[in-house]
């Protein structure tokens, strides 16, 4: 294939400004997939689950071969996912490309995630053409959008095609940019040594793990032996092909090409995003001396959630479904958990709340699972006074106060693109998360591009609701890890009945914990039921007792079989009664309901 005539890139756009929408419309323009085969839209976003969000969850590639003006030229999309969970994957897709289209809906305008990952675009010196889509619709305003990508990006308003790519209106002019501003790959021989960067990878149940890869250099046949450079991980090559979407296979792939290799390995684990495949080619190159395509790194999750089964007879059917899953999700992580108020479950590290949702929808729809999933925390770096750190992701395993010299939380910056109506609440709403202001710019008269950096703990648990509530629905927002830092924290207790409940522990800022043992004990005093005797609902931080809530004892009727008598008599059954609950009150047990502790945890806090 000759270099001149490839061309590598994707699609950038937020959550239904009708990326996928305009992939089909590529599809059908180059013939890659029949019109009569195309029973339903998003044919690029093959899970259920994606088709009933409207968003790209696992990113696919196509290969579309099409003639312009009498050239045969080879058109490489890679349709990538738009949630800032999947940021690193999207990275390493763009890594794969020389240019992006950037989508923007004329009704909606630029969205924060959409900036977020034209910036990074940019950073990877990809040719942007932009697009303005859903011309076709009443409220498409194609003036104002021009000039916020104008103001924004700094693009010419005559390079900005405007499309409608529900109706297939003006999609080949945006094929046409494609062939003529996109560059093609490097030059580069097959005789080089072999560099192929690994964008995605996937478990097939009867290919094994097959890796998604764009060849640098060199070229790449069934029966070769390569090596991941990274990992060390040494295969031979069982097939190789491309994406017509399907799997099409080929007898080699060549410098500047995108497809897939078939590994043979049991776990995408082994094939890790970001990798580099290599082997010497005809060079008389060392392994030690390979040096592998910049990039790389493993990714950790930062958000944990406990996911229990409603039934513990489930349980085993959870194990298995957790490890199909991962072999198909590296970012997934899960170890075994306990709990009082929930039994056997796992604490699962998830890359954010998307991912967390997607997991648990996935869990509930394909393995049948009735599940219960208790809030989401973060990790924290615990620096011990013997010098070792350690990594939490629940506060039952923080060590006791006097081992304890820092704790540590993930902060994040945090962009939120909102009218200018809006400005004060959204202030208002991230001082109170101990947010740090960092900038504010106005891209129009009408829109402001807010910046604020946040503890990742003021954000997994509902942050973006109340963001949509104080803006009307209008506000959007990105968020990116930035370091953690050193923080003024403490375990905050709950004690039912004077006993700890392990599941309800937090780890809070000083300033807040006051506040959110208050509202906790509060809400739990509405949530659990009244027993035969009082229950104390306390708050405490180490031994110190910061709020209390008392549930007041059900009082059983001991006198309704009285009929009438001296008074000494009812006076008799309720000192005995007394005796019995002050006797019920030492020694009796409160069942914290389950509702009671999903309820709680599921509030901000």
């Amino acid at each position: 294939m000759n270099l001149k005539n490839i061309r590598n890139f994707c699609i950038i756009a937020h959550i239904d400004h009708g990326k996928s929408t305009l992939a089909d419309r590529f599809l059908e323009i180059t013939n890659t997939i029949e019109k009569r085969e195309m029973k339903h839209g998003q044919m690029l976003d093959t899970m259920e689950l994606e088709q009933e969000r409207g968003i790209t969850i696992k990113l696919q590639p196509v290969r579309m071969d099409w003639n312009y003006k009498g050239k045969d030229y080879v058109l490489n999309l890679i349709d990538t996912p738009g949630h800032v969970d999947f940021y690193y994957e999207v990275s390493r897709s763009l890594a794969a490309c020389d240019g992006a289209i950037l989508v923007v809906d004329a009704t909606q305008g630029i969205e924060a995630q959409t900036l977020a990952n034209c910036y990074m675009a940019l950073e990877h010196n990809l040719e942007i053409i932009p697009v303005l889509n859903k011309i076709d619709l009443p409220f498409a305003d194609i003036e104002l959008r021009s000039k916020e990508l104008v103001d924004t990006l700094g693009v010419k308003k005559e390079d900005i095609i405007c499309v409608s790519a529900k109706e297939g209106t003006n999609v080949e002019a945006v094929l046409e940019k494609v062939v003529k501003k996109v560059p093609s790959p490097s030059p580069a021989r097959e005789e080089d040594e072999l560099k192929a960067l690994i964008f995605d990878s996937t478990y097939d149940p009867y290919k094994g793990v097959v890796a998604y890869i764009k060849l640098n250099s060199g070229a790449i046949r069934p029966g070769d032996s390569v090596c991941f450079l990274n990992t060390k991980q040494k295969i031979d090559v069982l097939e190789v092909g491309y994406f017509k979407p399907k799997y099409f296979r080929t007898k080699s792939l060549g410098p500047g090409e995108v497809g897939y290799l078939v590994t043979g390995l049991k776990s995408v684990d082994q094939a890790r995003v970001g990798d580099t495949l290599w082997n010497k080619g005809n060079t008389d190159l060392k392994l030690e001396n390979a040096e592998p395509l910049p990039g790389y790194h493993v990714v950790k999750p930062f958000v944990f959630a406990g996911i229990f089964c409603t039934s513990s007879d489930d349980f085993p059917l959870l194990r298995n479904a957790l490890d199909k899953l991962q072999i198909n999700d590296s970012a997934l992580s899960f170890q075994p958990e306990q709990s009082g108020a929930l039994g056997h479950g796992f604490r699962c590290g998830f890359l954010g709340l998307l991912h967390m949702e997607i997991v648990q929808e996935r869990l509930e729809r394909e393995f049948d699972l009735d599940l219960v999933v208790t809030a989401p925390s973060v990790s924290y770096y615990v620096n011990q006074k013997d010098g070792e750190q350690i990594t939490i992701s629940n506060p039952s395993e923080l060590p006791d106060p006097g081992q304890i010299e820092t704790i540590e939380e993930p902060w994040v910056k945090i962009e939120i693109l909102t009218p200018k109506d809006y400005v004060g609440p959204v202030l208002t709403l991230c001082t109170e998360k101990r947010g740090i202001s960092k900038d504010m710019n106005y891209l129009d008269e009408k829109r402001v591009l807010i910046t604020f950096e946040l503890p990742l703990a003021s954000v997994v648990v509902d942050f973006y609701d109340n963001l949509k509530s104080v803006t009307s629905g209008y506000a959007s927002m990105n968020y990116e890890y930035l370091e953690h830092r050193v923080g003024d924290l403490q375990k905050l207790d709950i004690l039912i009945a004077n006993e700890k409940v392990d599941a309800l522990s937090l780890i809070v800022h000083k300033s807040e914990a006051f506040y959110i043992g208050r509202d906790l004990t509060k809400r739990l005093k509405t949530l659990i039921p009244r027993a035969q005797f009082a229950i104390a609902i306390q708050a405490a931080v180490g031994s110190k007792v910061i709020a209390r809530e008392t549930i007041s004892a059900l009082r059983k009727d001991v006198t309704a079989k009285l009929y009438g008598g001296d008074v000494t008599r009812k006076n008799k059954l309720l000192k005995k009664q007394k005796a019995g609950k002050k006797r019920m009150k030492a020694v009796g047990k409160v069942n914290l309901p389950q509702e009671a502790f999903l309820a709680v945890l599921k509030k901000d806090n």
